[in-house]
């Protein structure tokens, strides 16, 4: 028998209930930026989230976008463990793209729909304090690890998040391009699933969400595992189930349960309104990351 629209909403009633005054870091990427149906639901539901009394807080990311300009500007990407190397040139392309194009966009999706969102940068107030990053790359087992110089790449030092919590307490709703600032001024590239993962620490959220392009994680019989802990990722990621990009955002997941965040789901973004259906029902659709 198919749910009616009571049903689903008496379903929802108790969520709803639980998560009122919460805050929920929303990792914003895949496919789901990039689909027009898909960014306007994402935009509605962040809106219904706000409207119901949770402060959801969006941390963007725009990889094919970025790819697409440097395309344009004849400016050949490179990549070393997933992370982006920048020179100079890229990084301007980085900024403008993230803290402009793609950032603005969502603040206008989301005020279409009768939110109140404010676009950021990690350079706004300080609120993304960054380092520059060394990665550790050994290509093969028999030789020594090579320390690469991915150029204006960070890692986060420290989030500040007073200017985060004042916008939430006047009913707004920040997007945050995950941008960084050193201590010199020189500003830094900076993965997306990273900065959200520290920023819900930060800000005491009840839930971090990545909405990513895959169901969440799955086991060696290619079955969606609906929660998940530590130890079981442990076993996973040893016995090669668990492999490629899933390890960071694991990992990343690991440590804001770590820091505080009581869980962190991981969804699939090209399903309508899946962020809804993951906070709101009873079997939710991705993997819970959990204690």
């Amino acid at each position: 028998m198919t749910p009616s629209v009571a049903d689903i909403l008496i379903e929802a009633l108790p969520y709803i209930r639980k998560f009122s005054g919460m805050t929920v870091v929303i990792k914003y990427g895949g496919h789901a930026m990039v689909d027009e149906q898909l960014k306007e639901d994402f935009a509605r539901d962040i809106t219904l989230l706000k409207f119901i009394g949770l402060s959801p807080v969006v941390v963007h990311g725009g990889g094919p976008q970025i790819n697409s300009v440097l395309d344009r500007m004849g400016i050949r990407p490179r990549f070393v463990r997933g992370m982006r190397m920048t020179d100079e040139p890229t990084m301007d392309v980085v900024e403008m793209v993230l803290g402009g194009k793609v950032n603005k966009s969502i603040v206008a999706q989301i005020n279409r729909q009768g939110g109140k969102a404010v676009g950021l940068s990690g350079k706004d107030g300080g609120l993304i304090q960054a380092k520059k990053l060394h990665i550790v790359y050994q290509e093969e087992e028999n030789k020594p690890p090579e320390i690469i110089d991915p150029g204006l790449v960070g890692e986060v030092t420290r989030i500040q998040p007073a200017i985060i919590e004042t916008l939430t307490e006047k009913g707004f709703i920040p997007i945050i391009a995950p941008v960084g600032v050193g201590e010199a001024g020189e500003t830094f590239n900076m993965n997306a699933d990273l900065v959200a993962s520290r920023m819900a620490v930060a800000l005491g959220a009840g839930r971090l969400v990545y909405v990513t392009d895959v169901d969440g994680v799955l086991d060696a019989s290619n079955q969606l595992i609906s929660s998940i802990d530590a130890e079981t990722i442990g076993r996973m990621v040893a016995g090669g189930t668990i492999t490629g990009g899933m390890i960071p955002k694991i990992e990343y997941a690991l440590d804001a349960i770590k820091g505080g965040v009581e869980k962190v789901p991981i969804i699939n973004g090209k399903q309508r309104h899946a962020i809804l259906l993951e906070l709101f029902t009873d079997k939710g659709i991705g993997t819970e990351v959990t204690h």
